[in-house]
């Protein structure tokens, strides 16, 4: 397949320790997207989020951190750094269905001010020292919101455009709407990226040949789940249990170089929440990994997945 995929931004999982880890042990990732920083009026960066957007977390791969806001003023203060930073991107968060989130106007909140959304572009577009990308859901309550939603984002020059064909009334459950995408892919100018649902490798090349105008694919919890799935799309090898296991091992231990063992046990586990789907038969295991409750049960759990299940032949994440 001759698409770039893209590594959505998982807050909880794709951390520094993450995505450094996982550039190490597996190829094809040709953008990892930075789980976003959300400015305040005090318009600093906080220490953890330094620790994932300062550029000596994120050597070896491309990154792109992303901006949760609704205020241009708070976006170009970000962007400033960024460039400052040495990126080449700066992102727009306006999907994130989080009701916290959308109650303050921010993520997907964003969808229902058109006049304020244009207001905020007309500002960013002329003044970011970065290119923008903005990485949207297709409505707040209805798919129907979206034709109006893209007539905003066609616009402007955008560096690309990531579609997530769901409203933020869906959250991630039903289907993402492919039709709508495939509108507004036939009617746009700019380069559209597809995220939503591509959870194994024949997904990623169904969803390929069918929209020959996609510009990339975006994958989140299919990535997650196999990590070597971009790694086989650009034909490279498949996902092994030895690769897993050293990837497992390596993630477990960058956790624990930084983090106390409660925290390590939290972010391991919320990992395997994915990537045991990988494995043949995962429904036990899964239920095992669920139900532990501190880091020896959680070992006891995977070390019993991987001496007694193989990996999938299609390996990916099921719902």
């Amino acid at each position: 397949m001759h698409l770039p995929v893209y590594f959505a931004p998982l807050e909880g999982v794709t951390d520094a320790a993450f995505r450094r880890v996982h550039s190490e042990h597996f190829t094809g990732v040709h953008k990892y997207f930075i789980p976003f920083v959300s400015p305040t009026q005090d318009l600093v960066f906080t220490p953890r989020e330094k620790r994932n957007i300062l550029p000596e977390y994120n050597q070896g791969y491309t990154a792109v951190p992303q901006v949760l806001t609704r205020k241009a003023d708070h976006f170009l203060w970000a962007a400033n750094h960024f460039a400052d930073m040495g990126y080449g991107e700066v992102n727009l968060n306006a999907g994130c269905p989080s009701g916290t989130v959308t109650a303050k106007g921010k993520g997907s909140g964003m969808l229902t001010d058109i006049p304020g959304l244009e207001r905020f572009l007309d500002e960013v577009m002329a003044k970011s020292p970065l290119p923008v990308s903005v990485k949207t859901r297709i409505g707040f309550t209805s798919p129907a919101e979206f034709e109006r939603i893209m007539e905003v984002y066609n616009q402007y020059p955008l560096h690309e455009l990531i579609i997530h064909p769901r409203t933020r009334s869906q959250q991630y459950e039903g289907r993402a709407n492919k039709f709508i995408y495939r509108d507004a892919l036939a009617a746009s100018p700019l380069r559209i990226v597809y995220n939503g649902d591509l959870f194994t490798a024949e997904d990623c090349r169904r969803h390929a040949e069918e929209n020959e105008k996609t510009a990339a694919l975006m994958l989140g919890r299919g990535l997650i789940g196999n990590p070597a799935l971009a790694q086989e799309l650009s034909g490279g090898e498949r996902l092994t249990k030895e690769a897993f296991i050293s990837f497992h091992d390596a993630l477990m231990q960058a956790h624990a170089d930084f983090h106390p063992r409660n925290v390590v046990f939290g972010r391991m586990k919320e990992f395997m929440k994915y990537a045991v789907c990988s494995f043949e038969d995962f429904d036990k295991p899964r239920k095992k990994l669920r139900k532990a409750a501190n880091m020896d049960m959680y070992l006891d759990a995977v070390h019993r997945l991987f001496d007694e299940h193989d990996i999938s032949e299609t390996p990916g994440y099921e719902p």
